[in-house]
């Protein structure tokens, strides 16, 4: 950190410097120092839509997609014996439950990490599948979790949301809580678009 950065008067000093570059400078550069230094960002994709109409974000899904057809498209898989359940989809969302019981605990009587992961990947890379073109396809490349307080009985229900909707990435942001709506796990999630 620069002894300039430490200092009170940093902001200002940063904005008189940029003032006298503006006086002298008529190269490529003026246009880039005509910009204002301190503007708020403005944003852009995905998340400048949703600034579009506070009451009604856009959807970042293809389609109509049903709760129903997630939950068929389960059987057979890793969420069918761990009791995983889409139970709705929002406008930017879906959300999910898992009991926690014998199949989701740790030797301890704690939910079992891996199973807040194994739910949250499956909820963002649902998500993420339902944003993509028939040809193309999600996989997960990364995942992290961050488990913030136990469960010990009851349900657990995941809400994932977009973070970035893009056409080669995804990430996702999976929030986790117990049945009285305290966060228990906190996880984002990085997906590739591939063809299929």
């Amino acid at each position: 950190m620069t002894p300039c950065a430490r200092s009170p008067g940093f902001p200002l000093a940063r904005r008189r410097y940029a003032d006298s570059l503006r006086k002298r400078d008529t190269g490529p550069r003026a246009f880039f120092f005509s910009l204002p230094l301190f503007a708020a960002p403005t944003p852009v994709g995905y998340r400048a839509a949703m600034n579009d109409s506070p009451d009604a974000p856009r959807s970042p899904f293809r389609g109509t997609p049903s709760v129903d057809a997630l939950n068929a498209l389960s059987c057979g898989t890793a969420m069918e014996p761990l009791g995983i359940v889409f139970t709705q989809i929002g406008p930017d969302y879906v959300r999910g439950t898992m009991p926690v019981d014998e199949r989701t605990r740790q030797p301890y009587g704690l939910l079992h990490g891996g199973a807040s992961v194994l739910l949250a990947e499956t909820l963002g890379s649902s998500a993420g599948n339902l944003c993509v073109g028939d040809d193309e396809v999600c996989v997960g490349i990364e995942i992290n979790a961050n488990h913030l307080r136990a469960a010990r009985e009851g349900t657990v229900t995941g809400t994932a949301r977009p973070i970035h909707v893009g056409r080669s990435t995804q990430v996702w942001d999976i929030r986790i809580e117990d049945e009285r709506g305290r966060l228990v796990c906190v996880s984002r999630l990085t997906l590739a678009v591939v063809k299929r």
